[in-house]
């Protein structure tokens, strides 16, 4: 069997989001059982990656070295309950940067596809926002929306196709894999 990817939105699908940015460790806080969810979907054997848009960086609002401590945090949590993240990948620049790597651009989401040797029709994106829907739609992967963080905003909104499948959080989403 080939290995199988999942790639995941950080802010509003692992931990809790903010329109005010999550700055810190201490602002870092996960969704009732995503952690848990990203331990069995790694003991089930697929990859676990992040793709995440960082602009608090290019605003000035935290630091790189926040977000490594935000990202350990996340992994210092995750290691006991028998899970494990296989690559993070973020983009720290501002939205009018133009850049390759920031969601709705695919950049991060190849890159990791590339990384780690998986083929785009073994992987699946888990987001929140638009953004990461047309990110994955550029990169050839398949999405699911998690209602969580951003997510019933990005309903209300009804730019999302109809066939698109809709979750309550991360651990519903692994419940359904899984079974």
């Amino acid at each position: 069997m080939s290995k199988k990817l999942i790639i995941l939105d950080r802010d509003g699908v692992i931990n809790h989001d903010s329109d005010a940015y999550i700055k810190s460790p201490k602002e870092w806080i996960p969704i009732k059982g995503s952690l848990e969810a990203m331990s069995r979907l790694h003991k089930a054997g697929y990859l676990i990656a992040i793709a995440t848009n960082q602009s608090g960086i290019g605003r000035g609002y935290y630091d790189l070295a926040s977000l490594e401590a935000m990202h350990q945090k996340m992994q210092n949590l995750l290691t006991p309950l028998g899970g494990n993240i296989d690559q993070i990948e973020f983009c720290p620049h501002l939205p009018n940067a133009n850049c390759e790597c920031r969601k709705p651009k695919a950049g991060m989401l190849i890159h990791i596809i590339k990384k780690l040797s998986i083929k785009p029709e073994n992987t699946m994106m888990i987001g929140d926002t638009i953004n990461d829907f047309q990110a994955a739609t550029m990169a050839k992967i398949t999405f699911a929306l998690v209602k969580t963080g951003k997510g019933e905003r990005t309903l209300r909104q009804g730019q999302l196709p109809k066939h698109l499948p809709i979750y309550a959080d991360l651990a519903t989403y692994a419940n359904q894999l899984l079974r």
